[in-house]
C-alpha cells in the first residue's frame, strides 16, 4: 500500500511525496505535493493504474480503447515498422474519434457495427474498412482478450461491407514498347526493363545490388528489401528502412535473359559501381553555385519565355522566377538575394540544406511515380492507366501465357501460395480467344441447322 513522506526543504517549507509500490515491489515516487491531501491522491492514482494491469482484476477492463492502444498493445505488437505506421495512423483517423473513449470492458459487437455503419456514410472504402476492423482491432481485442482485459471479443460476429475484388492490369507487349519509348532517360528505361523482366517488387528492385548480380551464370538474388518509411517509425530516424529479407521471408533466385544481362553490365561499367552500390539510384549531384557577381539592370536583360498564360516578365525579376517561371542565372540570384535579404530581417527561417554525402540514393516511390512513370504514360497514350506494380502482375501473366510452369513462376515471384500465381492465368487480352472462337463455331453450326433449305425451281413443260 503507497503512503505520503513528510519532507521539509532547505528553505523550511513542509512538502509530502507520494510513495508507492510497483508490480515488482519497488518504491516508486508519484510526485511531491505541497499538500498531503494531493500526495495521497497522487499515490491512489498510481496503485489504481497498477490495479488494472493485474491479471484478473476487473479494474482493468477500465481503461480506454486509446490507452489500450497506445501504452499497452502497440509498443508490444510484433509488427513491421511500415505496418506500424499504417496502423498508426488509421488509429488516429478512422478508430480513436469514436471508440478512443470508450471503456475496453464497455465496447460490444453492436459499437463494432454502429462504428462500421458511421464509417460508410463518411464515405471510407471498403478495403480501408476492412484493414480496420479485420487487421487493426481484431488483433488487438484478441491480445486483450488472451490478457483477460475483456472478456468477449467484439469483433467476432461482425460483418463488413463486401470488398469487391478488382481485376488486375495486365500490360501488352505491344503497349510496354510504346511505354519503353516514352520514358527519356536511360537509367529509368533499364529499371523499368528490368522490373517487367524480373517481377520484382518494388523494395525488392531498388535495394538491388552490384553483388546481387552473378553476371557469368546471369542469376540474381533477391536478400533484401527497402521500405519508405516516416523517420519517426524508423530505429534510426532515416527515410529508408533496409530489411534483410524479402517480404515473403526467404531468399530467392531467378534467371536473367541474356539481353538484360548485357544492359546491367554496361551499366554497371558506365556509372563505375562497386559490389556494394545500388544498380539503380537517385543519384544527387551538387548544384553548381550562381556565377552571377552582380545583378545587372533588369531592364537591360530582355523579357523572359512566354509561360502557359502567354506571359513575359524582366529577366533578373522576383516576378520572373516565380511566375516565368525562370532558372536562369540572373533570375535565380535575385530570388536568392531576396531571400537572403527577408532571411536577415528575421522574416524566413532558413530551410535545412540536404548534404549530398548524407543523402539517401534509393529511389522513392512517389518520386517516381510522379516525374517519371506518369509523364511516359500520357506521352504513351496507352488507353490504361497501369502502376508501377503492374509490372509485375504483367510479368507473371506473360510467363504462364507463353507456356512457363505454374510452379517456376511461384518461385519466381516469392508468392507463398500457388493459388496466389493461379490467379495470373489467362490474364492478357487474347486469353479468351479460344473462348471466343469455340463459342463462335457452335453458334455457327446452330444457324446451320435452323436454316430451311431453298425450295426448287418450277420448271414449265
Amino acid at each position: 500500500m503507497g503512503f505520503s513522506r513528510k519532507r521539509v526543504d532547505k528553505d523550511g517549507n513542509v512538502r509530502y511525496t507520494a510513495t508507492y509500490r510497483d508490480l515488482k515491489g519497488r518504491i516508486r515516487s508519484a510526485g511531491t505535493f505541497s499538500s498531503k491531501k494531493k500526495a495521497d491522491k497522487a499515490w491512489q492514482d498510481k496503485e489504481a493504474e497498477l490495479r488494472q494491469g493485474r491479471v484478473g482484476d476487473p479494474s482493468r477492463g477500465q481503461m480506454t480503447l486509446r490507452k489500450y492502444a497506445e501504452d499497452v498493445w502497440l509498443p508490444n505488437h510484433r509488427i513491421e515498422p511500415k505496418t506500424r505506421e499504417k496502423y498508426t495512423g488509421y488509429l488516429d483517423k478512422h478508430i480513436f474519434p469514436e471508440l478512443g473513449p470508450m471503456k475496453m470492458a464497455d465496447i460490444f459487437p453492436e459499437h463494432i457495427r454502429q462504428w462500421i455503419t458511421k464509417l460508410q456514410a463518411a464515405g471510407v472504402s471498403p478495403w480501408v474498412i476492412q484493414s480496420c476492423k479485420s487487421s487493426i482491432l481484431n488483433a488487438l481485442f484478441t491480445t486483450a482478450l488472451n490478457d483477460q482485459i475483456i472478456y468477449i471479443h467484439p469483433c467476432r460476429g461482425v460483418k463488413i461491407p463486401t470488398v469487391p475484388s478488382t481485376p488486375r492490369t495486365i500490360i501488352t507487349p505491344e503497349q510496354f514498347d510504346v511505354l519503353y519509348q516514352a520514358l527519356g532517360e536511360p537509367d529509368h528505361r533499364l529499371l523499368v526493363e528490368t522490373d517487367i523482366e524480373t517481377g520484382l517488387r518494388w523494395g525488392e528492385l531498388i535495394e538491388l545490388r552490384v553483388k546481387d548480380l552473378d553476371l557469368a551464370t546471369r542469376m540474381l538474388t533477391v536478400s533484401r528489401k527497402a521500405t519508405e518509411i516516416s523517420p519517426k517509425f524508423h530505429p534510426d530516424g532515416k527515410r529508408f528502412l533496409i530489411t534483410r529479407y524479402p517480404k515473403d521471408k526467404e531468399f530467392r533466385r531467378l534467371k536473367l535473359s541474356k539481353q538484360i544481362t548485357k544492359k546491367l553490365q554496361a551499366h554497371i561499367d558506365a556509372h563505375r559501381l562497386g559490389p556494394e552500390d545500388l544498380l539503380f539510384a537517385r543519384r544527387v549531384q551538387a548544384r553548381p553555385p550562381i556565377r552571377v557577381q552582380a545583378v545587372p539592370d533588369p531592364a537591360e536583360l530582355g523579357l523572359t519565355r512566354p509561360n502557359a498564360k502567354g506571359r513575359q516578365y524582366q529577366h533578373g525579376t522576383i516576378s520572373a522566377y516565380n511566375a516565368g517561371p525562370c532558372r536562369c542565372d540572373h533570375c535565380r540570384a535575385a530570388y536568392a538575394q531576396y531571400r537572403a535579404e527577408r532571411r536577415a530581417k528575421g522574416k524566413d527561417r532558413p530551410r535545412t540544406t540536404i548534404k549530398v554525402e548524407d543523402h539517401d540514393e534509393h529511389i522513392p516511390r512517389n518520386w517516381f511515380r510522379r516525374y517519371v512513370w506518369h509523364p511516359a504514360l500520357k506521352a504513351a497514350d496507352l488507353g490504361i492507366t497501369p502502376r508501377v506494380h503492374d509490372l509485375r502482375h504483367s510479368h507473371a501473366s506473360w510467363l504462364l501465357h507463353g507456356g512457363a510452369d505454374l510452379q517456376v513462376v511461384k518461385d519466381r515471384l516469392g508468392h507463398a501460395s500457388i493459388v496466389t500465381t493461379q490467379k495470373y492465368l489467362h490474364t492478357l487480352p487474347e486469353a479468351d480467344d479460344t473462348a471466343i472462337d469455340a463459342f463462335t463455331k457452335i453458334r455457327k453450326r446452330s444457324k446451320k441447322k435452323n436454316k430451311k433449305p431453298k425450295k426448287p425451281l418450277k420448271t414449265t413443260s
